[in-house]
């Protein structure tokens, strides 16, 4: 097969709670590019220092770096020197949960660079991070809804925004950074002296943020992809889990289950596939994006947008790419050289 693309730099790691998924995420995806068409760089990134941990030439066995000799990356051109040769890379397959990797940063310094990478463009990442500017772009659509919200910034008027949510919403409510991912933040409040505690561990997070009017329903999930000119959306997942709601031990730790494909109307999951294509669309998404939903009694309510999902094991998309009768390491394949 002839590609675009010769050396690929996996970039995982990053500066938010969710570093250690993201390496889990990027190991994953690392092991699964093609290892007969693509070298495959992996690079740990957090906090400013950018290090090669790991190669696999093709055709040959994956050589893990000693974490006393590995290599900085060169952050003028994005190369690196390593087995006595230099390095630029010349596609990135974006891993990082949160900052920089999600909220558009380290997009748009590849942009400067003129490399081509997997996911969203650097404007896209920044919208469809935050919660509420997301919110925004589909709040007046007729294919899905959106809940309610109150949103505040740090250094804000608490007592305002307690009154306004409390009056808004009612209870239960969910309090969440306008800016996070994985659930790391976000409190399901039931009561008003728990709203403090819940504001507080928000803004741990991140500068901004939201409280949500509890909707009621069947959680559902839907990755969408761009292959061969047009948007394509995977089956639709339904998680059910025993905890108050899809929180990080329920994500990663295995207290819930995912039903993949979700046991709903035919008719149900094509507008869950639509509205999802529709969305990757009206944001202009790229790559793999997933797009999380609750059923409720009077519609499909949007949740919000992943657009670097997890790529674990465990994680939802890959799941959803082998209840497509696909092979993980040509969807990957296709994502590289489609973006």
């Amino acid at each position: 097969m002839e590609t675009k693309y010769h050396d690929i730099a996996v970039i995982y790691g990053s500066d938010s709670s969710e570093w250690e998924v993201s390496c889990r995420s990027g190991e994953f995806v690392s092991s699964r590019i093609d290892g007969s068409l693509y070298n495959v760089y992996e690079i740990f990134a957090r906090f400013g220092l950018w290090q090669l941990v790991a190669y696999r030439m093709k055709d040959s066995m994956r050589v893990i770096i000693p974490e006393k000799e590995r290599p900085s990356i060169d952050k003028t051109d994005f190369s690196v020197s390593v087995a006595g040769r230099r390095v630029r890379f010349d596609f990135v397959y974006l891993v990082q949960h949160g900052t920089p990797g999600e909220n558009g940063l380290m997009q748009g310094y590849l942009e400067m660079l003129s490399i081509p990478f997997s996911s969203c463009s650097s404007f896209v990442s920044a919208i469809t991070f935050d919660k509420f500017s997301c919110k925004g772009y589909l709040r007046n659509v007729d294919f899905v809804k959106c809940s309610d919200d109150v949103f505040m910034r740090r250094g804000g008027d608490y007592a305002t925004f307690e009154n306004e949510a409390v009056q808004k919403l009612g209870f239960p409510m969910f309090v969440k950074p306008t800016d996070g991912g994985s659930s790391f933040g976000v409190t399901k409040v039931k009561r008003q002296e728990d709203l403090p505690e819940a504001v507080r561990l928000a803004f741990s997070e991140g500068k901004t943020i939201i409280a949500e009017k509890f909707i009621p329903g069947r959680e559902l999930t839907c990755a969408v992809y761009r292959a061969g000119g047009k948007v394509v959306a995977l089956p639709v997942i339904e998680i059910v889990t025993d905890h108050e709601f899809f929180d990080y031990d329920a994500k990663y730790n295995g207290f819930s289950k995912e039903i993949c494909p979700a046991e709903i109307a035919p008719d149900l999951t094509a507008h869950i596939q639509e509205s999802s294509k529709k969305i990757y669309e009206r944001l202009g998404c790229s790559g793999v994006v997933r797009v999380d939903y609750i059923l409720a009694d009077d519609g499909l309510y949007f949740l919000e947008v992943n657009t670097i999902p997890g790529m674990t094991n465990a994680s939802l998309v890959p799941k959803m790419v082998k209840a497509a009768g696909m092979d993980m390491t040509a969807f990957l394949t296709g994502i590289i050289e489609n973006s």
